[in-house]
Parts: C-alpha cells; structure tokens; sequence
C-alpha cells in the first residue's frame, strides 16, 4: 500500500487556486463561470468548495491506516482529530471576525469551520466505522436530508419549500444562530449547521476514494473503479436535480451526487496521470500548493480582507481601499473592469503560490 500520492496534493491544489480565483476578484464585474449561481444551478465557482471537502476525506485514510499498521491507538489519533478540528474552527472563526472583531454582526460559520466539522465526522466514522457502515452512511445522510428538507414544515411556509426564505437550513440557522449568519441580515447561512450535514457525505465519497486508493487493487482497476463511481454519481446527480435541485447554498442532496461524482473523476484522472503512469515532472508547482494549502487559503483571506479595509486618501475627503486602488490602477486601467478582475485575481493567486514556494523550499509544512 503506498504512503501518499502526489495526485491527491495535485488535486488539493487544483481546489485551493480554484478558491483563491473565485474568491478574489478585483473589482465587481467577473467572469459568469467564475461566479457561484445564484440559487439552483452550478457554475465552475460551485464545484470548488466540495471539491476542497473531498479531498479532505480522501486524505483520511492516508493519514490513518499507515499509524493504525503501525498500532497508534484509535484514542491518541482521536485525540489527534478533536485537536486538529478545534484549530481549523478557531482559524475560521478568526477570519470571520477580522479585523473588526465586532460581535454584533459576528459571523460563527464559515468555510474553515465547515471544513472542520466535515473533518471531525469523516474521521470518527473512518477510525470507528468498518467499510460496509462507511458506505452505508455516505448513501444515508443525502436521503435523510432530503426526507428533512421536504417534509419538515417551516413556520409561515410549510413542507418543502426551497426558496432563500422558506428552506428548513435557514430556518435552523436563524433559529439557532440568530444575527451571526451571512450574509448579514440574511435569511441563511451557505455554510449553514443543518446544510453541513450533506456536506459531511461530500467527505465521505472522499474517505470511500482515498480508501480505494490505498488499497492493494491494480492502479487500472482503481481508475476504472473511480471513473465508475464517478459517472455513476454524477448520473444521480442530475436525475435527482428535478426533485431536489443542485443547489450550493443548501448544498442539497443532488449536489452531494453531482460534485462528489465529478470529483471522483477527476481525482482518477491525476492519479492515472500522475501516479499510474508516472508523469510526474509538471507537479511540482502543484505540491508546493497542496502540502501547505489550508494555511495558503487562511492567509489569502487574511491578505485580501486587510487590502479591503485599509484605506487610502486620494483626495480631500476621498479615499479608496487599498485592493481597489491596486486593482484601478494596475490592471483595470490597462485590461478594463472584466479582464481586468480576473488578471487581478491570477496575480494574487500567484503572490500565494510564492508564498508557498517559499515554505516549500524551505520544508515548512504548516498542519493547520
């Protein structure tokens, strides 16, 4: 059984520049692919997230069952896991409130708290589930949030309505987290308590992945297997989209299916690519990304909010924002407001790849 694959880190790249692109733009004109959809739907921008909580699962197995060989206890990597789990949703909690900190419109989830909480579920049930009851739960949770979403009532809405207002996830983070939701004042949370629930199958698909890989089958089998899986979710994905819409914001059962499918079938294609057939030369670009790619996107969003509030003086009693003037006077004034949002997004993504070069080259691998 191999220790790690270079197409796993390939592949946590590929979703950290992926984030780091969406998430950046220069100003507010960006091209439509990179732009979540607005409510049901997928863009580019969509596949993004689930693909980081992916291979976050996939990577579980890699961790794990190399110590478990070797007899760390279930207990100490417990232990191990709660830690880790506490730290990504204290750094996600941070980024929320940075750098005003002001508790009134304090936001309590986010993208690192999701991640977290979708690490903490897929970990217990790899180290404390056997593989049958890994498969069994990865098919259940999808049907039990759909069953959820459709038939609990929402006060002044009834059973199965979907909309922004009338949804069963908003109705639980409105409930539960009152004014600390986003956007604020908002009806929903997109990385809301009760829609995290099918974000934790996402994770899922990935542990069902990274297991499959790391185990003893022939590297075509694995690919096929993989490519399999992968159009068959996919498949799911879309016939379960006229019930239950693809939708990112509730992150709804279809979507579960639908990512998680084509994540599957991407990840086979680097690893055929990468670790089958050894073409391994143009990774490394890539690897330095991978090894350190949740510190790089905490960074990024720490960079991109300090740019957002600094303020500039222009003019008597004119300022900008230290991003926008970076963003007007070095690209938008030569590329326009649309390419320019993107060369601008392409240029921060390659200030956070030298800052993982950096790191990279100086073996500094930060376990976020």
């Amino acid at each position: 059984m191999q220790a790690r694959l270079t197409s796993i880190d390939v592949f946590r790249a590929i979703a950290v520049a992926l984030m780091i692109l969406v998430n950046n733009p220069g100003g507010a004109e960006y091209y439509d692919f990179l732009q979540h959809a607005s409510w049901n739907g997928w863009t580019l921008a969509d596949l993004v997230f689930p693909f980081f909580i992916f291979i976050v699962g996939a990577s579980i197995p890699f961790a794990f069952m190399s110590k478990l060989d070797q007899g760390t206890s279930r207990r100490k990597l417990l232990i191990r896991v709660v830690r880790r789990t506490i730290i990504l949703f204290s750094v996600g909690l941070f980024i929320n409130a940075f750098p005003t900190f002001d508790l009134a419109t304090f936001r309590v989830m986010g993208v690192l708290q999701r991640i977290a909480l979708c690490y903490l579920f897929a970990a217990l049930v790899f180290l404390f589930l056997k593989p049958k009851w890994r498969i069994y739960l990865t098919i259940a949770i999808p049907i039990a949030y759909w069953i959820l979403m459709m038939l609990i009532p929402v006060p002044g809405y009834g059973a199965g309505v979907l909309t922004e207002d009338g949804n069963l996830a908003g109705y639980v983070d409105r409930l539960l987290l009152g004014r600390h939701i986003y956007p604020f004042p908002g009806t929903y949370d997109p990385e809301g308590l009760l829609s995290t629930l099918p974000a934790v199958a996402t994770a899922l698909i990935g542990v069902l992945a990274g297991q499959h890989l790391k185990s003893n089958a022939k590297p075509q089998t694995k690919t096929v297997n993989l490519l399999f899986f992968g159009t068959l979710s996919v498949a799911i994905g879309v016939v379960w989209d006229f019930w239950f819409p693809i939708n990112k914001n509730l992150w709804t059962s279809s979507y579960v299916a639908f990512t998680g499918g084509i994540a599957l079938i991407l990840l086979a294609t680097c690893f055929f690519i990468i670790d089958a057939k050894g073409y391994i030369a143009w990774t490394k670009p890539f690897t330095m990304l991978g090894l350190n790619s949740i510190f790089i996107y905490a960074l990024s969003e720490i960079v991109n909010l300090t740019l957002i509030h600094t303020n500039i003086p222009i003019a008597e009693n004119t300022s900008l924002s230290l991003k926008s003037l970076i963003y007007e006077t070095l690209f938008a004034s030569w590329a326009g407001p649309l390419h320019g949002s993107f060369i601008y997004a392409l240029a921060y993504l390659a200030f956070c790849w030298a800052i993982a070069a950096i790191l990279y080259r100086k073996r500094i691998f930060i376990k976020v």
